[in-house]
């Protein structure tokens, strides 16, 4: 599943017939809609459909390198600085790859 957005910019939900999830340990589920099922599968051109899964994938990450930050925090409060330092530095790199996501999505948005 996958998220689009209809006329007036609302989010709604999408899916397609090849979906799975997955359960992270943090406790929560993530459906993934496959792409890889052409164009012709709904009514959605390929624009819009890359335009939402973009969308989708960077709040995604957002969503992770916000709960691995506050890891992060959790392991410097017990003492475990260098784990601290290496979660942090991933994040960082979410942060860097999430820059991208978002160059991308604002250029298929304009194509």
């Amino acid at each position: 599943m996958h998220i689009i957005h209809d006329e007036n910019g609302n989010p709604i939900a999408h899916g397609h017939d090849h979906e799975h999830a997955h359960t992270h340990d943090h406790g929560h589920d993530h459906d993934h809609g496959c792409v890889s099922e052409g164009c012709g599968s709904c009514s959605t051109d390929c624009g819009d459909k890359t335009a939402a899964l973009l969308d989708y994938m960077l709040k995604h990450n957002e969503h992770h390198a916000a709960e691995l930050d506050q890891v992060a925090d959790k392991l410097r409060a017990e003492g475990k600085d260098a784990a601290a330092d290496q979660i942090k530095k991933a994040v960082d790199e979410f942060k860097k790859g999430n820059l991208y996501l978002g160059l991308a999505l604002a250029t298929v948005k304009e194509q």
